[in-house]
């Protein structure tokens, strides 16, 4: 029997099979179907389909070893205060962003206002108070 076009030969995924166990025995990966799957570049069920012997033996593979959560301890307090560390060192880079784009905002709008009042107050020949005079000149007493 003849296997179709996209399907790899037997000798091929062994050969693939191998090696990948290998590489996760290397990383302390647990192995998985799915990813050797993709490397020959058939869906999960495709190569579950075609090769049924293979995919037990990754299944027995990834039972036999410890989930990588369980083979890293808790972090510890050090471990905890650098992750604090450095989450509250990028809020504080966004707040003060924030902080420089708000001033220059509160900046522009002031030039605004004042560009606007004198616009206003030069177009309906409206004097300020409280301003002296240029007429007015002060005298002194001799």
């Amino acid at each position: 029997m003849t296997r179709p076009a996209g399907i790899p030969a037997e000798a091929r995924v062994q050969r693939l099979l191998k090696e990948y166990l290998s590489e996760c025995d290397d990383s302390g990966k647990r192995p998985s179907v799915l990813a050797l799957a993709t490397r020959l570049g058939l869906s999960n069920t495709t190569f579950r389909r075609h090769f049924p012997q293979q995919a037990k033996e990754i299944s027995a593979a990834r039972s036999s070893r410890e989930p990588p959560a369980a083979a890293q301890a808790q972090p510890g307090r050090y471990e905890i205060l650098v992750a604090r560390n450095a989450r509250l060192r990028r809020a504080n880079q966004t707040l003060t962003g924030n902080l420089r784009l708000a001033a220059a905002q509160i900046q522009r709008l002031s030039i605004e206002n004042a560009r606007l009042r004198e616009a206003l107050e030069s177009s309906s020949n409206v004097s300020r108070i409280g301003q002296p005079s240029k007429q007015r000149r002060t005298t002194t007493r001799s």
